[in-house]
């Protein structure tokens, strides 16, 4: 782990923003100078009469590439708060239990639609499919948002799990306890656990995908025989910098806790906190900065090389969930179908595509929609990308423009009554999807 300093002044434009660099470092940033404390975190009295606050993203006694912590350093302590009440938000539900049945079929969703009525974050995120249990610590949800509004005064903090943000349309400003972070589509977003945040539209009605992670937190895959370098690398994450909120007024704090939703108002902004240090953070990351492994001979690699971020389960090498990317990359094997293979896998798979065409579906998977692939649920190139991939002449060719990606876990999904819905009940699941492997006929012929 590496220390990083700095102690700029609050950005007072998005086009300002300043950053940290580095996955898991160990940040201290100040936006007043000499905020920080030296030498101790709870000092008897903190500089400028701040409250010191901790902030555990994990077990006291975690071991210690593994502990996550962070010293906030605030005009007033979070504790100072009203009390909760339920806030009605049906769409967002949590885990397995969560769902609806379903059969064992390969499912497709057209993009989800933007809302017509002023609808900002909170209550445009949807679940779409989620397993596990985050009462247990384990699993994920998958959610999409759709939102046509900025959050003004109000803050969304999520106990239940991590939040990882893939914008699709339209940049997103969140503003967080530890500092702003702007993030735009071909981006993604780390929110950790417990952390408030807003999220502002400055480029008016906005879609995308979230990752609720109620696992072990997300970290970088491991890197074999990769070596030191490749996949993410650990300086092209940015952590946001020390800005404490200016003005006056209450705000509205909703927190996910239990797998519901509830509200509280709060006299203060939850975004007054001075100075932090530490190595919990959100985080931001373009993906036009991920190092492509494929293979220069022959045969299409395991996916797994597409790796960015990894939640690990208790089982080595088998994820509670993986975020995958389908990058731009060169194509250059011989003698090989180079689309995805035809694959049944232990695995889950949720898909979604940010932009571009995914090399394995010609037709269908567009841009703001998604796919599900359950454990052991055939999947593959459809008939139009087989018969191309099959008869194509094997120049080395370039994938441009294109940015797919995966949430992958080892637990099976469970969709939501309204991923269900296809579009004679008002929903985007496309009946018909199964139809695109149809045409694919028996083949065989013997010399």
């Amino acid at each position: 782990m590496t220390t990083a300093t700095v102690t700029p002044a609050a950005a007072s434009s998005t086009g300002a923003l300043r950053y940290q660099s580095g996955f898991g470092n160990q940040f201290s940033t100040e936006s007043v100078p000499g905020a920080l404390p030296q030498g101790r975190n709870s000092p008897q009295k903190a500089p400028f009469a701040l409250y010191p606050e901790l902030v555990s993203g994990s077990a006291f006694t975690a071991p210690r590439h593994e502990n996550l912590r962070t010293w906030l350093y605030r005009r007033q302590p979070s504790v100072v708060s009203g009390r909760y009440q339920p806030y009605a938000q049906a769409a967002w539900t949590t885990g397995a239990a969560g769902g609806a049945a379903m059969p064992p079929d390969p499912m497709r969703w057209a993009p989800f639609p933007l809302p017509e009525a002023p609808t900002d974050f909170v209550d445009g995120l949807r679940t779409v499919v989620a397993n596990g249990d985050a009462e247990m610590q384990a699993g994920m949800g998958a959610l999409v948002y759709a939102a046509n509004v900025s959050m003004e005064r109000r803050a969304l903090v999520d106990a239940d799990g991590e939040l990882l943000v893939v914008p699709q349309q339209g940049r997103l400003v969140l503003t967080t306890e530890m500092g702003v972070l702007e993030v735009a589509p071909g981006e993604i977003a780390l929110v950790p656990r417990g952390i408030a945040f807003k999220v502002g539209l400055p480029d008016g009605p906005s879609r995308g995908y979230v990752c609720e992670n109620y696992g072990a937190h997300f970290r970088l895959p491991e890197l074999g025989p990769i070596g030191s370098n490749g996949l993410a690398n650990p300086r092209d994450f940015q952590a946001p910098v020390a800005a404490a909120e200016e003005g006056e007024g209450g705000y509205e704090i909703v927190k996910k806790f239990g797998g519901r939703l509830w509200r509280a108002d709060m006299a203060q902004s939850p975004f007054n906190v001075v100075a932090w240090h530490g190595n919990l953070a959100p985080l931001k990351y373009d993906t036009k900065n991920f190092m492509v492994i494929g293979s220069i001979s022959f045969d299409h690699p395991d996916p797994s090389i597409f790796t960015v971020l990894t939640s690990p389960s208790d089982t080595p090498g088998t994820a509670n969930c993986d975020f995958v990317i389908f990058p731009p990359r060169w194509l250059v094997q011989e003698d090989t179908f180079r689309p995805p293979w035809y694959h049944r896998n232990m695995m889950s798979e949720f898909m979604g595509l940010v932009y571009g065409e995914y090399d394995a579906k010609a037709e269908g998977f567009r841009p703001g929609g998604a796919s599900l692939h359950n454990c052991m649920v055939p999947h593959g190139p459809d008939e139009a990308s087989f018969e191309k991939a099959s008869a194509s002449h094997l120049q080395p060719q370039k994938l441009d423009g294109t940015l797919a990606f995966m949430f992958e876990s080892r637990y099976r999904f469970v969709p939501t009554a309204y991923a269900l819905q296809d579009s004679t009940q008002g929903g985007v699941r496309d009946p018909n999807y199964p139809d695109c492997w149809q045409g694919l006929g028996d083949q065989f012929k013997q010399a």
